[in-house]
């Protein structure tokens, strides 16, 4: 009875007060807590809570406001008449308050730098939107958040801006002297550019760089339909930590007037002949989104830099593996064979439905196995081309392959009209193996990637020698960057050969070319994946593909069917990298 009489007591006596009597109450417990670097937990959530119950009408009740999002980003702040300061160790905003609560004016100011307005910051605080504000506060908060001591943050802050000054000159020089060779300046710029296309950078905003778009005229509904997307590969330029110590750029290594080599690139001053200091740091591209990238490529990448990617941070896993992960579709089903072997169901505008097959087996090799790297390291703004190259080249393979393994899929039991499987060649390869129309022999279409801007396909056992329809196909592939589209095009492309009439002598002519290039045998491969060789001649029975349980086939052709060339040639490096010091200037 005593206990419930006190609580009572308590109910009248905070009956008549505001909600902002008690705000304060719970400031003056804060304020009183015994450890004041761990304030109460319990009484921090129950000011959280009142400051989104509160009405921002008032200056005290904006600063309030302000204050707590500031301690929620680790910021200090003060306050000085009607500004409010947010300030970090680089960087500090500056918030000018109204009498009724509203926002002025906003800016933000790096260290030793002058105060710069942030529209975008300002209209967050003028709608209230305090959620948006404080992860916009967090981004640049991690923009700023450089590591080591204070001598070393301010030496790092340094080095970064005579970078960030660097690359703007680089792409003041580049956009003069380019010819664009797309019908989009911004996506030439992107694809093609040296550099990409450089977003600058501001005191709100890192300066990031723009290197690939997939350059797609496939139709809208076709785009919906698979599931495609036209996103934008970026990557911002950071500072970061390292085991090791470099040697940074303390101001510009571009020579003056700038200059383009007979190449295109431009010409850079070695780190010798410039104010230089020695850091336990690297420069970083912080790759959005990050990008699945082969162990071939990742050790280029070190080529490239001689900055060693420590292999302990990289989890590696079949590169198809990696790019059918992410938030599953509604209507999306892949079928596992053998728990290895999935197949992937593509639907089509007009109701054809594909499926593809990648044989877990094939793609565990390692010229397949690949990471996810979402930031390459790199001490001079040299090596970005390259870097940027190789990048743009991994985007073009990942996009190809993506439009079959993470496209929108049929449900389970749907019936596939045609059927495909999808092997590795070389690590910058792939064949497709699949039915021609009204034959029971094997077709294989050979895709080969030599860089991000080449694409050639070539065509094998569809009864056709003519070059004009490879070099159809590897046009359509460049323009919509899409296997299954491309696929249907030449589906159609092969009918329409099937269908025409031959004249006696090109009759004559095909009939010996096709027994002069047919092999001994092919090989095909069944569910269970054991080879069965079939004599010249034969023709392949369609159940030797049937899946059980599927309508989906896994088909093969022997590597002695395909081109000599994709299978024995080493590697050629298309990134060589000239070293720093050997620039002409």
């Amino acid at each position: 009875m005593k206990a419930k009489s006190r609580i009572s007591d308590l109910h009248l006596k905070f009956a008549e007060r505001s909600w902002n009597d008690t705000f304060q109450l719970v400031r003056r417990c804060m304020e009183k807590s015994r450890d004041e670097s761990k304030p109460c937990e319990p009484l921090v959530r129950s000011l959280e809570r009142l400051q989104e119950e509160f009405n921002v009408s008032s200056m005290n009740t904006m600063r309030s406001r302000l204050e707590m999002i500031a301690k929620q980003q680790g910021m200090g702040f003060h306050v000085t008449e009607a500004t409010c300061y947010l300030t970090a160790d680089l960087f500090y905003l500056e918030v000018v308050l109204l009498p009724c609560g509203g926002v002025e004016e906003v800016k933000v100011a790096p260290q030793g730098g002058s105060p710069t307005s942030s529209e975008s910051l300002l209209q967050l605080l003028r709608l209230k939107n305090f959620a948006d504000f404080s992860m916009k506060l967090a981004g640049l908060f991690t923009q700023y958040n450089i590591p080591g001591d204070n001598e070393i943050k301010l030496k790092l802050f340094t080095s970064l801006q005579s970078l960030g000054r660097d690359f703007q000159q680089i792409s003041n020089l580049l956009r003069a002297s380019r010819v664009p060779k797309d019908f989009d300046p911004q996506m030439d710029t992107i694809n093609h550019g040296r550099i990409g296309c450089l977003i600058a950078g501001k005191e709100d905003c890192p300066l990031t760089i723009q290197f690939y778009i997939a350059p797609t005229d496939v139709k809208q509904t076709d785009s919906q339909i698979m599931g495609m997307k036209a996103d934008v590969h970026a990557a911002q330029v950071a500072v970061g930590v390292s085991d090791v110590t470099h040697n940074l750029q303390m101001a510009s290594v571009i020579p003056q007037p700038p200059q383009l080599d007979p190449q295109g690139y431009p010409v850079f001053l070695p780190l010798n002949e410039v104010l230089n200091e020695t850091l336990p740091a690297c420069f970083l591209l912080k790759l959005r989104p990050a990008v699945p990238m082969i162990m071939s490529f990742v050790n280029k990448l070190s080529q490239i830099t001689d900055v060693t990617i420590p292999d302990v941070d990289l989890q590696w896993a079949p590169l198809p593996k990696l790019l059918s992960r992410g938030p599953p579709s509604p209507n999306s089903h892949g079928e596992t064979l053998d728990e290895q072997d999935t197949i992937f169901t593509v639907p089509l505008p007009g109701g054809v439905m594909h499926s593809y097959i990648l044989p877990g087996a094939a793609w565990e090799a390692p010229t397949q196995i690949a990471t996810v790297m979402d930031s390459v390291p790199f001490t001079h703004p040299a090596h970005v081309p390259a870097i940027l190259d190789l990048l743009r080249h991994q985007c073009v393979i990942n996009t190809l392959l993506r439009s079959c393994v993470t496209s929108q899929c049929a449900s389970p039991g749907s019936v596939c009209d045609l059927h495909f499987e999808i092997l590795p060649e070389s690590d910058t390869s792939f064949s497709v193996t699949f039915h021609p129309p009204d034959t029971d022999s094997l077709t294989v279409l050979l895709v080969n990637i030599s860089d991000s801007h080449q694409i050639t396909c070539r065509l094998f056992g569809a009864g056709t020698c003519d070059p004009s329809v490879d070099e159809y196909i590897s046009s359509v592939m460049k323009r919509c960057m899409s296997v299954p589209v491309t696929l249907r095009t030449l589906y159609r492309k092969l009918e329409e050969i099937a269908s025409a009439p031959l004249s006696p002598s090109h009759l004559a002519t095909t009939e010996a070319e096709d027994d002069q290039s047919a092999p001994s045998s092919t090989t095909v491969t069944d569910t269970n994946s054991a080879l069965t060789e079939l004599p010249q001649g034969a023709a392949v029975p369609e159940d030797s593909f049937s899946v059980s349980g599927s309508a989906c086939y896994a088909m093969s052709v022997a590597n002695s069917e395909l081109p000599p060339e994709i299978n024995t040639s080493p590697p050629v490096n298309p990134y060589p990298f000239t070293p720093v010091g050997v620039f002409s200037h």
